[in-house]
Formats: structure tokens, sequence, C-alpha cells
């Protein structure tokens, strides 16, 4: 399956940022109209179609009436730790969940999945969890709140030093590259993807479940 993510912004492996950095970033702004951060810290996000998980009373019945179970994962939010050589991510998300049958008090346990990619589609790891949400009788709706964390090898992640002189050179007026975006450059291009890593959180879901997702 194909990840497209919803990626929380700030830690955007290429993020367009202005005059704003932490130590150990990169940053580029040598007059030429680029003004970016390279961080060694993950983009972190949802991938498409993996963020809600319907189930059904009904093995084979998708109607409504056969409706069993809904839930939505939301308010993701992520910490990254890369001071040291294994650079650690840590997702922080809450479920919220709602069910038809209100009768009786019920625990429901969602499987969930962290999935660290490189270089936008190569499988570091996988590893997966569960959250269980606790209706009372009579509630419809639960919450629920869990995480998720992943490792990232340091120099994995860094580029290396001809690539980040490549980038970071300063241009002189007349020079035949000094109106050029380093960025653009295939070789720079291709350095950044492999250093560039996501850290996707979602459910684990059946293909019935995914393929209901899709066709919503």
């Amino acid at each position: 399956m194909m990840f497209r993510t919803r990626a929380l912004p700030v830690l955007a492996a290429v993020a367009a940022l202005a005059g704003c950095s932490r130590e150990g970033e990169l940053v580029v702004d040598q007059g030429v109209g680029i003004a970016s951060v390279l961080t060694t810290c993950p983009a972190v996000g949802i991938p498409d179609y993996t963020g809600d998980v319907t189930t059904f009373r009904s093995g084979s019945d998708r109607s409504v009436a056969s409706l069993d179970v809904s839930a939505a994962m939301t308010n993701l939010r992520a910490t990254c730790n890369e001071t040291g050589e294994q650079i650690y991510s840590e997702a922080i998300f809450e479920v919220h969940a709602r069910r038809t049958d209100l009768r009786g008090s019920r625990t429901v346990t969602l499987p969930y999945f962290v999935t660290v990619l490189r270089g936008g589609n190569a499988v570091v790891s996988k590893r997966v969890g569960e959250v269980t949400l606790t209706f009372a009788d009579g509630q419809e709706r639960a919450v629920a709140t869990a995480k998720a964390g992943s490792f990232v090898n340091r120099a994995d992640a860094a580029l290396p030093e001809d690539i980040r002189d490549k980038i970071t050179r300063r241009r002189r007026a007349g020079e035949v590259d000094a109106a050029l975006d380093p960025l653009a450059d295939p070789e720079v291009k291709a350095a950044i993807a492999r250093t560039r890593f996501e850290m996707l959180v979602g459910f684990q879901l059946s293909e019935d479940q995914l393929a209901y997702n899709v066709r919503r």
C-alpha cells in the first residue's frame, strides 16, 4: 500500500522555515531564494485511510444497521530527542470512539502500528501496539490516549559532509551557479532523500477495513 501522510510540519525533514533553527540543524540561507532547515528528526504523521477504523457486528454486512464501533485518531503530537547517536521520536495521540449499542459496560481494544520509513518507501521498522477504550453502561463515546516511539540512527539521518558543503557554499555574483538552487541538484536531492525518515502511526487494519475506508 502506498503511504500518503499528513505529516506534522514542525518535524518535516525539509521544512520551509526562515530565521528559525535548533542546534545541530543545517540552515540554508545564502541569498539565492533558499530558506530551509534540514533536521535529523523524522517527519511524523498518519497515513491516508489508516486514521479511522470501523467494526461491524456481522462479518459480511457493511450496512449502517450492522455498525458496531467506529474510532478515529486525533490530536497527534510529537517530540524528538536528537542529542544522542540514536534519535528518539515519540508521538502521543488520542483515540475517540463511538458505539451503537449502549447496553452494558464494554472494553474495546484496537491495534495500531508505528512504522519508520526511509526515503519515502523503504520500511526500516514496524511495531504494533494496542489502545484500550472503556465504555460505561449507557455511554456512547469513549476516549483513550496512546503513544508510539521509534529510533533512527543519527549517521543514517545526517547528510555527508560533501553534500553539506555543496548546499552551504557561499556563491558570489557572476558565478555560473550563483542563481541556482543547490537543493535542486539531483545529487543533493538524492542524498536528502536517503536521510529523510518518517514515523507513521495508524490503525492496524485488515484488508476489509482498509478497503472500507478507501470506499467511504
